[in-house]
């Protein structure tokens, strides 16, 4: 008790009132712990005593006097003061039933975890609180968006002080001699301080447990408990705090990952610098460093010298700085993968403990004694007492509330059986066919509420010698691992269920009536055993009871780790000695009464409770679980009422008892002589036998008889302790270190009481039974005797098989133990328990956790039940449900990952969740030494449920790696558990000059990566066109030529022709156009003349009257009518850039540009002069303008990039014309071809195909709006179809539409006639790596309409060059390559298989045009690169533009871009710089004039990538990683911000999967990229922003994240 200073016993009688009151409002959350705290000390600061701390206590297996009953020795206030709440709580607590899982309650365990925590709040975190939208969980009452100010506790909480006497001194013992029994085992924590803190307050439903002050003696008896007053405050006098040793003070800080202070002597690492994080030594424990005002301080500076400014990046900067902390280094272990990437490979730790001990001697148990009267089979047994003892009870069930309800005797079980045995053998079947013959596999589906029923049924079977599966009672479709329960029955052969019939009505149904086929079943014939529908046998009719044999008597089933439910087969053999043996080892006699709360279908219920109990004609009493809920007693009152001899029961039913227990004042268990705890192995099941005994000690109940014991359904049972003689001192118990169990071996705990586990024996092996201790992974040698291992066990009552798999039978049932050198030690086969223990002195047996509950981290071993027990001990009360917490392990890059979910009470706040988690986080550091991948908290009632109500962990795991566990809350940390990533690179300094690269290249026998078109060359004379190297003098003249020839045809969404232009219209409209503007708006030749125009022949009109005016025209996309605010500002932006002298535009555009709506964007008064060009006067230009040198500007091309730039390019007449003169000759366009065009033409090539193109090569140009595809989806493939179009051209935004909207409609596109196989080509054009995903699909799904695979190909421009590849008419098909992704982020190209891991997919981006050459450069050192190298494209063609147009003309910009020399191999060439990443590779096929094909590859745009520890990281990689991760997510992207890896995803599902993203996406990016995610972001569909190309646009989404203005579903900050 925290209060040791103070004699609460001598107080005055109203002192202890307020104390009790005080104690009461603290429960009942009316107080806050602070103002608790305060009030107390002032009640008892009259009081306090000073007391010396204690030497050397008395240990644990001292014996000593019981205590005196008179409160004068107990510190707690006597009965009358606290009995009103007391009783208050007994019947709140009785109602909550379920309250905190007390498997795992110790108070030693709470108080470490308590002192683990203070240790914490020394140095305080911030850590970033989630942000979480107000709409998507209610139950917040905080604001939600602020941070915390911390994250490791509030400041009212006050720090908990390690009482000093868990410091005293160690008694004395030889240090070295670690392997000897008393040293490992007889230590027990010395001294009275086994007192409970605050935080072991016990979880209940709806009720929060009043404080009780439990009598605590001054003395440790032999069978003092571990178990103390269940609600203590964190509350130490301060004269205490004087005397505690200096230990306290000098205490090494715990080594932890998750809030290290300053005192580390290694310096922190940046979680993103190039450098590797220096992985120094411990540092020396008491250097004292920066002051805690210090540290709060510097909190808020920001890294790079960002200003913290916004919310968002004020989280993140405290994510930084918890980041910047040190981390602990990591395990020695090897990752490598199939590329022998070595992943990390930490230097082995030199102090890891190694077993020292010689090797383990097999154990044996004592003989199987022979009986004379021992039935020779189990069958025998029950016909004799049906026989001989009719009248005498087998079964007493009880009904709900706790009475009996009926009472099965040895007559009635014997009869019914048979009835059942020859109805089963001879009635099932029409005409008395036999459908069931011996050995048939028959399942049995029975409620836990109707023992009698089952009994009849399995002793049925047996009598008929058909094989019975007991399985659970189906309630769902949706029940946790039900499909696993029908691989069971699949791998069992079963076609035949028995079952009760109210059972039946209460299965579910199909709407016919049918039982419900559930999923994985096989079908199954169902058949009722009430008595009323069996057969009574003739007289001369006896069942058949054969001597015991090895076939299979009955399959009791068991779900392994991974969720697979398999049969294990117990032979009749094994079956009938396993019950000699438990009757030997038990010493049961006949006619003895037992209770039984346990389940009696597998395991010890059903050994003890159905079989054992009737070989020796025992009277069971069964305890449904149902009963258990609503009445916790009602256990204990039957062993009361019926004098039980024996009782089977779980820790859960001590637990439950002691809360109830204050009901019954009578109840006496004096005549119990073993207690058998089923879960007696579990290492946390001694505090609920010791508090249990503590509780009824005072009925009656003596400390002998609780009897651990330990089993499994393969081995059976492995080990029981014995029923005691009175008097006789109890077992020791074994306090081991954490540490040392982590490591796999057996060490006292002597150093830090906090990772302590306290263990007790499960008494001895079984009689006749041979046990090993082997090691549970690799081969299975034989352990060290201070080694931890897989128990293995030899005897004839174990299992024989898994029933129906051969395979895994094998690995498990027939283990044959090796000695060091691998040698077998004999010819005996053992069966694996899945149990990890050890033998202790005396040949005791030790169980410290299940194989199954085992987590492999980074090489060492840690129990999923600890973790548990420390997350239990950190104050659940306000945040866990009924303690309902998981534990299990996910692999991700590696290693194994532990995640906690636990479920979270409905009343619990945001505030108080985070707390808790933070907390867990800590003190599961801190006791130990692993980190948490993840802490997940999901709403009450949501975690899979076992049958019997625990949590299906298999299940749960299933649900958090597919994305369905929907929690409320989330803790990411993969910062501090992932140390294994690869080494950061570190890029070398540039002491190699290009040109040694270049002769190195050379040497190897690489080729120069670059690559050409074919030449230009002479165009032939009759071709006029080389006459008019300008587009207006070429419209000039085909108006004169061929004047009727239609150049452009426009469609609506009904697929009409709305307008045509033929060469002398287009020539005269652009005429007109030309007037107007010499006229109407007085523009000088030479000026920027803006185009606002939807898609279509006015805007390509407005073009040539710009060209015939002498004007440049800027084309510029119109603002969106429905969204102005948006869209204006772009447009107005353009207009301002350009200094545009005016505006042509249409009427409806026109009255936009000035309308209300707009002025609340723009201020509209300023526009410079708008020109409408719907109704124009019929007139000429007195003359069509001719540029005096073809380097004059003819228009300018501005686009905003990906990067959010507003760009505006030159492009004059010379590069207008060499461009169309390139796509003529690739495309081979005459004024015979037809081509459809369906794309934005307001920029690149789009614009180009759009507008010049035809008027250049004569082409007709089918012009297809995409916003037109909005009312009709397949208008633009009708019309390649109606059209008989050869080659189109779309944007990817218009495939996407078809391939999502239309997929699925390709029969209907048939019935229409839909046919596209007159298509030759379909190029979508683009400036970004083609989308290979989307292509494919297009090109699967419309497979079926005709379109020839062959089809679909890409094109590639940049700003530099509108148009560097284009796929053509002639010329090899695009091929696609697989390169390595690791190597591409070291900038290297390595071409690997398809299929190869890591691999991906890329797609040549066309052929490169005539004229244009490109090469891969460095862009760092400008040197030209090997074709195995990743560099920026360069390109030299006569058709690049001419410079960026910029308001300022910064001259060296645009220097830099379009006039670039290489720095060597070529000084003369003038290149333009893309900005974009790729590679060169020469194929196998052949271009057009018979050379081998180099094919280029884009990558992605430099100023894209993200450079992330030293690597190339290319974020549509990444995106398509996060978009594969779950099927919710509709779109992401991602950018860094300050080092950290931001990924935004939008949400396509419900806002309850918002937080189901957040584990997978880290998942997937640590697992395929090898990056751990700072941020995760969840938004609306539709957030991310895209330009009009399709593309995404990082920056802008970045700087609307970072000024907070996303509106957020959830962000999570990982840790």
């Amino acid at each position: 008790m925290a209060d040791r200073g103070v004699d609460l016993s001598a107080l005055p009688k109203e002192v202890r009132d307020h104390l009790a009151e005080l104690d009461l409002e603290l429960s009942e959350g009316d107080i806050t712990q602070k103002g608790y705290e305060k009030k107390k000390t002032k009640l008892l600061a009259p009081y306090f005593i000073h007391r010396p701390p204690p030497v050397e206590p008395p240990r644990q297996n001292d014996v000593q006097p019981p205590a005196p009953s008179s409160s004068s020795s107990h510190h707690g206030p006597p009965p009358s003061s606290s009995a009103r709440y007391r009783e208050r709580r007994s019947r709140r607590t009785h109602r909550s039933g379920g309250t905190r899982d007390d498997r795992y309650r110790s108070d030693i365990h709470s108080e470490a975890v308590q002192a683990a925590l203070a240790k914490h709040k020394e140095e305080k975190m911030a850590l970033p609180m989630p942000t979480k939208r107000r709409s998507t969980y209610v139950q917040s009452p905080i604001e939600a968006r602020t941070p915390p100010d911390s994250s490791s506790g509030s400041e009212e909480e006050p720090p908990v002080r390690r009482q000093s006497a868990m410091l005293a001194p160690l008694p004395p013992g030889n240090p070295n001699n670690l392997q000897s029994p008393d040293a490992w085992i007889n230590r027990t924590v010395q001294g009275s301080s086994t007192s409970s803190s605050a935080s072991s307050t016990l979880s209940h439903g709806e009720a929060k447990p009043q404080p009780q002050a439990q009598p605590q003696p001054q003395y440790k008896p032999q069978y003092q408990p571990q178990y103390q007053p269940q609600y203590q405050p964190q509350y130490q006098p301060i004269q205490e705090q004087r005397h505690a040793p200096a230990a306290v003070t000098d205490m090494p800080m715990a080594h932890s990952r998750i809030a290290p202070s300053s005192e580390h002597s290694a310096p922190p690492p940046d979680v993103t610098a190039v450098a590797p994080p220096s992985r120094g030594s411990r540092p020396d424990p008491v250097v004292r460093g920066m002051s805690r005002v210090q540290s709060r301080s510097s909190m808020m500076e920001t890294a790079d010298g960002v200003p913290v400014n916004s919310r968002v990046s004020t989280k993140i900067q405290q994510l930084l700085n918890t980041l910047k902390r040190p981390k602990r280094p990591p395990l020695s272990e090897f990752f490598t993968d199939d590329q022998e990437e070595i992943v990390e490979v930490p230097e082995p730790d030199p102090n890891t403990p190694k077993p020292e001990g010689r090797q383990i001697i097999p154990v044996k148990g004592e003989p199987l004694g022979v009986v004379s009267n021992w039935p020779p089979a189990l069958q025998a047994a029950l016909a004799r007492w049906g026989a001989t003892q009719g009248k005498s009870p087998a079964l007493t069930a009880l009904d709900i509330t706790g009475k009996p309800l009926y009472t099965l005797t040895y007559g009635k079980l014997w009869s019914r059986s048979v009835k059942l045995a020859y109805t089963l053998l001879n009635k099932l079947g029409p005409k008395n066919e036999q459908i069931l013959k011996p050995g048939d596999r028959v399942a049995l589906v029975f409620p836990n509420s109707d023992p009698g029923m089952f009994w009849v049924a399995f002793y049925g079977c047996l009598l008929a010698e058909v094989i019975p599966v007991p399985i659970e009672v189906p309630l769902s479709r949706k029940d946790a691992g039900i499909s696993q329960v029908g691989f069971l029955l699949g791998s069992c052969g079963v076609a035949l269920a028995l079952t009760s019939e109210i059972c039946l009505k209460g299965l579910p149904k199909t709407p016919t009536g049918e039982i419900m086929q559930y999923k994985g079943w096989p079908r199954l014939k169902w058949v009722v055993t009430d008595s009323k529908y069996l057969t009574k046998p003739s007289k001369d009719w006896q069942p058949h009871i054969p001597t015991a044999n090895t076939d299979p008597a009955y399959i009791e089933y068991k779900a392994s780790k991974d969720g697979t439910v398999v049969g294990v087969a117990v032979s009749k053999v094994a079956m009938l000695t396993h019950c000699q043996a438990l009757t030997q080892a038990c010493n049961y006699c006949e006619g003895e009464t037992l209770v039984n709360v346990l389940d009696f279908k597998k395991d010890i219920g059903l050994w003890h409770g159905v079989l054992t109990a009737v070989m020796n004609r025992v009277h069971t009493i069964s305890v449904p679980y149902a009963v258990m809920k609503a009445c916790p007693l009602s256990w204990v009152q039957r062993v009361h009422i019926h004098k039980a001899r024996v009782a089977l029961v779980k820790c859960r039913d001590l637990h439950w008892a002691m809360m109830a227990h204050r009901e019954q004042r009578d109840t006496s268990l004096a005549s119990l002589r073993m207690l058998i705890v089923a879960d007696g192995a579990n290492p946390w099941s001694v505090s609920s036998c010791d508090a249990f005994l503590n509780v009824f000690q005072s009925h009656g109940l003596k400390p002998e008889v609780i009897c651990p014991c330990a089993t499994s359904p393969e081995a059976m049972t492995v080990a029981i302790r014995r029923p005691g003689v009175p008097g006789t001192p109890l077992p020791a118990r074994a306090i081991l270190s954490m540490g040392g169990l982590s490591h796999g071996v057996i060490r006292v705990n002597t150093e830090d009481k906090n990772s302590a586990l306290t263990v007790q024996d499960v008494g001895h092996v079984m009689p006749g039974a041979l046990m090993c201790i082997v090691r549970p992974d690799g081969p299975p040698q034989l352990c060290k005797t201070d080694e931890i291992g897989e128990i293995i066990v030899n005897s004839r009552a174990g299992g024989n098989m898994y029933y129906g798999l051969p395979g895994v039978t094998k690995n498990t049932f027939e283990v044959i133990p090796v000695n060091a050198n691998g040698v077998p030690i004999g010819e005996i086969p053992f069966v694996r328990s899945g149990l990890l223990g050890f033998v202790g002195p005396g040949s005791l047996i030790f169980v410290v956790g299940k194989i199954e509950g085992l987590l492999m981290v980074s090489g060492r071993r840690h129990n999923a039940d600890d973790l548990v027990a420390t997350a239990l001990a950190v104050e659940p009360v306000k945040t866990v449900y009924r303690g309902r917490i998981s534990v299990f392990s996910v692999t991700v890059f590696y290693d194994e990952r532990v995640v906690i979910v636990a479920e979270q009470r409905p009343d619990a706040s945001e505030e108080d969740s985070f707390q808790w988690m933070s907390r867990v986080l800590q003190a599961i550091d801190s006791i130990h030494q692993v980190g948490l991948y993840c802490l997940a908290l999901v709403p009450a009632n949501t975690l899979p449920k076992t049958p019997l109500g625990g949590i299906h962990i298999s299940d749960a795991k299933q649900f958090f790696l597919d994305g369905n566990l929907h929690p409320c809350n989330i803790l990411m940390c993969p910062h501090t558990c992932v140390t294994n990533l690869p080494k950061p690179r570190q890029k070398q300094p540039v002491g190699v000059g290009p040109a040694s690269v270049m002769v190195g290249n050379l040497v190897a026998g690489k080729r120069i990566a670059q690559a050409a078109g074919r030449d230009l060359g002479m165009i032939d004379d009759q071709d006029l066109v080389r006459k008019h190297q300008y587009l207006s003098e070429a419209l000039h003249w085909r108006a004169q030529t061929d004047p009727d020839h239609v150049l452009f045809v426009l469609l609506n969404a009904k697929g009409v022709s709305v307008a045509t232009a033929t060469c002398v219209q287009l020539h005269k409209r652009a005429e007109k156009i030309a007037a107007a503007l010499t006229e109407k708006g007085s523009i000088n030749t030479g000026e920027n003349v803006v185009l606002l125009y939807p898609p279509g022949i006015d805007l390509i009109a407005a073009f040539y009257g710009c060209l015939y005016a002498g004007c440049v025209p800027v084309n510029v996309r119109p603002p969106h009518p429905q969204n102005l605010a948006a869209t204006l500002p772009t447009v107005r932006m353009i207009i301002d850039v350009s200094k545009a002298a005016c505006i042509l535009t249409t009427q409806s555009l026109m009255r936009t540009l000035r309308s209300k709506e707009a002025a609340a964007s723009v201020n509209i008064k300023t526009w410079p002069p708008i020109i409408d060009t719907d109704d124009l006067p019929r007139r000429r230009p007195p003359q069509i303008y001719k540029p005096p040198t073809a380097e004059m500007i003819a228009y300018l091309d501005f686009s905003v990039s990906t990067t959010g730039m507003l760009t505006g390019v030159k492009i004059s007449h010379a590069a207008v014309s060499a461009l169309c003169r390139s796509i003529k000759l690739q495309c081979e366009l005459y004024s015979s071809r037809q081509i459809a065009i369906c794309m934005d033409p307001y920029c690149g090539l789009g614009f180009v195909l759009w507008c010049l193109s035809s008027v250049y090569s004569g082409h007709q140009s089918v012009l297809i709006p995409p916003f037109e595809l909005e009312s009709c989806l397949s208008l633009w493939l009708s019309t390649l179809s109606q059209y008989r179009i050869r080659d189109t051209f779309c944007s990817y935004s218009v495939m996407e539409l078809c391939t999502k909207g239309l997929g699925t409609q390709t029969d209907l596109l048939k019935a229409r006639g839909v046919n596209l196989s007159c298509v030759r080509s379909c190029v979508v054009i683009a400036e970004e790596r083609p989308r290979l995903s989307l292509t494919h699909s297009f090109s699967k799904l419309f497979k079926d309409v005709g379109l020839s695979s062959r089809a679909v190909s890409t094109a590639f421009g940049s700003r530099v060059n509108l148009a560097i590849c284009l796929q053509g008419t002639t010329g090899p098909d695009p091929c696609t390559v697989y390169v390595d992704m690791k190597s591409l982020r070291h900038d290297r190209v390595r071409l690997v298989e398809r299929g190869a891991p890591q691999s991906l997919p890329l797609m040549e981006s066309g052929k490169i045009l005539p004229g244009v050459r490109v090469i891969i450069v460095n862009p760092e050192t400008r040197g030209p690169l090997g074709d195995s190298h990743l560099g920026e494209i360069w390109v030299n063609s006569p058709h690049s533009a001419s410079g960026y147009y910029t308001i300022y003309g910064e001259e060296s910009l645009q220097a830099n871009h379009f006039n670039t020399k290489l720095s060597f191999g070529d000084p003369q060439t003038l290149w333009a710089r893309t900005g974009y990443l790729g590679f060169v590779k020469r194929t196998e096929l052949l271009d057009a004039s018979g050379d081998r094909h180099d094919a280029l590859f884009v990558v992605g745009a430099l100023d894209e990538t993200l450079e992330l520890r030293g690597l190339r990281y290319h974020p549509i990689d990444i995106e398509t990683s996060v978009s594969r991760a779950h099927r919710s997510i509709a779109e992401s992207a991602v950018f860094t911000w300050t080092n950290l890896l931001v990924v935004v995803s939008e949400l396509c599902g419900s806002e309850q999967d918002a937080l189901d993203l957040v584990p997978l996406i880290t998942n997937v990016v640590l697992e395929e990229h090898h990056l751990i995610v700072g941020v995760v972001v969840i938004v609306d569909p539709g957030v991310i922003p895209i330009n009009s190309r399709g593309e995404k646009q990082r920056m802008h989404l970045r700087d609307s994240f970072l000024a907070d203005q996303l509106d957020p579903i959830y962000v999570a900050y990982n840790m």
